[in-house]
């Protein structure tokens, strides 16, 4: 087998890049349509097929679901076609479509996206749902604290960067569960950036001065949580997550995945440690990527982007697709 140093080395960051591309152009054709459930079904299978051209032994940790929910890119599936010889184990965190109501509406930040870590190297969370509290890189460690008001902590960030807390702009989805997140950040005077779904996108969105969102808050699923760590992971952040549930069955699942501490609050290296590829492609446009267009001629384009941790090399990419 080869060595651990070695294993991200011979998968070649632009295979991942291929990976969501395929995703997004399957996906773009139902921009607008009306239907999550054909636009995240035509994802997954070209995600699914792109996966299994590649050499290499990949097991999805984060996925679609467990087997008897998903029929296909679920939980502990293998992908790749190197299994049976002497390819790299990799761990795969993947959400082929982040955004399935963003793309049914023709709305903005729809992605797709995946993570690839060495095995054992990505947290394998339960698809439930998870607090989440991010900034972007140049703030001191622990500068974020889950256990800490929302005040508190946005006060620490603004002192920090030496301004007001009202100059402060956080991205909080927009949901009821979140009344009383934007109720006090409306309070100390904070702008909110509330967005319709695709939480993923919104933490990035903390790292990029342009978006000029300083921080993420609120809770998502708990996937995403990892794939958004695996991004901070590659261009710097600070990010912690906290497991939250709402019956038993799910705090059986997380059990069944090996989630011991149900309190625990979660680091970005525990989420994603190692070294950490990560690839996203627009399916529409957003803040972070363009999203898929067709041209006259019938070309389709995209816009992605492809991190690495260990290099702290971000490429952007722009592609053509002829059918």
């Amino acid at each position: 087998m080869p060595k651990s140093s070695d294993i991200l080395e011979r998968v070649l960051v632009l295979e991942m890049v291929r990976v969501t591309e395929a995703a997004a152009v399957s996906a773009a054709k139902l921009i607008g349509r009306g239907d999550e459930k054909a636009a995240d079904a035509a994802a997954v299978e070209a995600m699914r097929a792109a996966l299994n051209g590649l050499d290499v032994c990949g097991t999805v940790v984060i996925g679609e679901g467990e087997r008897d929910e998903a029929p296909m890119l679920f939980i502990g599936e293998k992908v790749g076609h190197g299994c049976a010889g002497e390819s790299p184990e990799i761990d795969i965190a993947l959400d082929p479509l982040e955004g399935t109501t963003i793309t049914a509406k023709a709305g903005a930040n729809a992605l797709a996206v995946l993570a690839i870590a060495e095995k054992g190297n990505l947290l394998n969370a339960p698809d439930v749902y998870m607090d989440k509290l991010a900034v972007g890189p140049g703030y001191s460690d622990g500068i974020i604290n889950l256990n800490k008001s929302v005040t508190e902590n946005v006060t620490a960030v603004a002192n920090e960067k030496g301004v007001e807390p009202a100059d402060i702009i956080v991205c909080v989805l927009d949901r009821p569960r979140h009344e009383k997140i934007i109720s006090e950040l409306r309070e100390i005077g904070c702008g909110i950036m509330l967005i319709p779904d695709g939480d993923v996108a919104g933490v990035i969105a903390t790292t990029d001065e342009e978006t000029t969102v300083d921080m993420y808050m609120g809770s998502g699923g708990a996937p995403e949580g990892v794939l958004a760590a695996a991004a901070l992971r590659c261009v710097g952040g600070q990010f912690k997550g906290r497991l939250t549930f709402r019956n038993d069955d799910e705090r059986k699942r997380a059990h069944k995945w090996g989630i011991e501490d149900l309190d625990k609050i979660y680091d970005l290296k525990e989420l994603a440690k190692g070294d950490v590829i990560f690839a996203a492609t627009g399916v529409t446009d957003g803040s972070l990527l363009e999203g898929v267009k067709r041209l006259r001629s019938g070309v389709m384009t995209t816009e992605s982007v492809v991190m690495r941790a260990s290099s702290g090399t971000v490429r952007w990419v722009k592609s053509e697709h002829r059918a």
